[in-house]
Order: C-alpha cells, then sequence, then structure tokens
C-alpha cells in the first residue's frame, strides 16, 4: 500500500509509547534472618522478598528457604571454622525469619587437608531419632595415627580393627542421638565437640585415632510443625552477655513471639 493512501499507517510503523521503567527494589522487603538459641551470633544474615499483594502472600514465599553460614561466625569461636551450619525458616514474625536446624557439614578445604597417604580412613554412619522426635542421620570419620615411638612409617588397621572402632562409633552416637532434643544435642554435644573426644578415648585400647570429626549430620523428618516447639528452640542456652557482646540483636529468652501483638525487642538496629 502506498504511503499516504491510508491516513493510520505512517513510515516505519506505528510507533508505540516508551515502557515506564520500574525500580524492581520498589517492591521488595528486607527481612532478618534469626537463628535458634543455641548460637550465639542469632541475627546473621538478612534476606529479600516481593510485598504481599492479592492472594500472594510475602511469607508464603519466605518459609522454606535455607541459609548456611559458618559456625566461627555464629558462635564467635575461631576454632569452628571449618564447620557450616544450614537453618530453614519456619516461621516469620513481622520482620524476622525464624529458623530451625537444618543440616551440618564439614568445609572442602578441611575434608581434603585430613586426607593423606601411610594411614586408614575409617567412616561410619547412623541414624537415630531424638527425644522431641526429630529423625537425624550422622556420618563421623576418622583416621589412624602412628603409635608413641612407632618407628614403621605406615600406621594400617586390620580389618578387625576398623570394624571394631566403627561398631565403637555407631553405639556412640546412637546414645547421644537418642538422649536429648535436638536442641540440647546440638548446644551441648555438636558444638562442643564433646564425641569426638568420647571415641577417641574408647578406641583408644583398639587403635590409636587423630582427626575424628561429626562430618555431617541432616534431619531426615521432622515432627509435626508447633509454634510451642519452636519458641523452645529459640530460647538462649548461651550466657546472657556473650550475645550482647557480639551484638546478636536477641535481647532476652522470651523475646521471640509468634502470633502476638508484640515483635521481638531489638538491643541495636
Amino acid at each position: 500500500m502506498a504511503v499516504g493512501k491510508n491516513k493510520k499507517l505512517t513510515k516505519g510503523g506505528k510507533k508505540k509509547g516508551s515502557k515506564k521503567i520500574i525500580d524492581p527494589f520498589s517492591k521488595k522487603e528486607w527481612y532478618d534472618v534469626i537463628a535458634p538459641g543455641f548460637v550465639t551470633n542469632r541475627n546473621f544474615c538478612k534476606t529479600i522478598a516481593t510485598k504481599s499483594s492479592g492472594l500472594k502472600i510475602a511469607t508464603d514465599n519466605l518459609k522454606g528457604r535455607v541459609f548456611e553460614a559458618n559456625l566461627a561466625d555464629i558462635t564467635d569461636s575461631g576454632e569452628q571454622g571449618h564447620r557450616k551450619m544450614k537453618f530453614v525458616v519456619e516461621e516469620v514474625n513481622e520482620r524476622d525469619c525464624l529458623t530451625n536446624f537444618h543440616s551440618l557439614s564439614l568445609t572442602r578445604d578441611k575434608l581434603c587437608s585430613m586426607v593423606r597417604k601411610w594411614q586408614t580412613l575409617i567412616d561410619a554412619m547412623c541414624k537415630a531419632k531424638t527425644t522431641d522426635g526429630y529423625e537425624l542421620r550422622m556420618f563421623m570419620i576418622a583416621f589412624t595415627k602412628k603409635a608413641p615411638n612407632q618407628v614403621k612409617k605406615t600406621c594400617y588397621a586390620t580389618t578387625q580393627h576398623v570394624k571394631k572402632i566403627r561398631r565403637k562409633m555407631i553405639d556412640t552416637m546412637t546414645r547421644e542421638i537418642t538422649s536429648n532434643t535436638l536442641k540440647d544435642l546440638l548446644s551441648k554435644k555438636i558444638i562442643p565437640d564433646t564425641i569426638p573426644k568420647e571415641i577417641q578415648h574408647e578406641c583408644h585400647f583398639i587403635y590409636p585415632l587423630q582427626d575424628i570429626h561429626v562430618r555431617k549430620i541432616k534431619v531426615i523428618r521432622r515432627p509435626p510443625y508447633e509454634p510451642a516447639r519452636l519458641l523452645e528452640m529459640h530460647q538462649s542456652s548461651v550466657p546472657r552477655g556473650a550475645g550482647a557482646a557480639a551484638g546478636s540483636g536477641m535481647e532476652g529468652a522470651g523475646a521471640v513471639t509468634i502470633g502476638g501483638a508484640e515483635p521481638p525487642v531489638l538491643s541495636s538496629v
């Protein structure tokens, strides 16, 4: 069609109006991620989510998110830098995401640095349930070492030694898991690293061991969600001055409320 015959048709086609540019972060909100009460620095990171609009609720987008933190950062202990802990969001209260334990593992560089020649690697795995209903799968790793005044270059353990040591490791892990709640297990056994010391003491007469670590902990099955259980998990189990000195942001054992009118009391903003 020739240009000019149709008044609605111009050279170059129909011009579209320029689309209005909107900053995507104007529709977002920032939330604080709160770790359970068995760590020192509880407010350890932030996350972002789209604001609630219509049938899309922001809390539904936040629940189930998993966050990873180095144990040295959340416990103020430089000796824990080789372990990582993951937390999963279970409840959102105002602008706070209340998390629960998800998993624990060793860092890649720590795991590679322990594997050497001329020694035997012994690993063990057990699955057990805590007293509050969490089913855990725990993995342990250990290495043989030379006896005092040993001249021989290698320190390989026989198959019978490995079986006896593995049985001791499984029995110890099962006993500790089944006799504690999840919070007590993490705060009194895992973070202080007392289980490897017990295994080293019990296996000393079988074969000398070194570099004994809880390699991984995974939550296989959780009990039905209850707000009261999550509140109990978020009650502080560390000294009162430790969290304030580290700038944790949470003030007391009862600072976290779910569904209440009063938000958590923050010591600093």
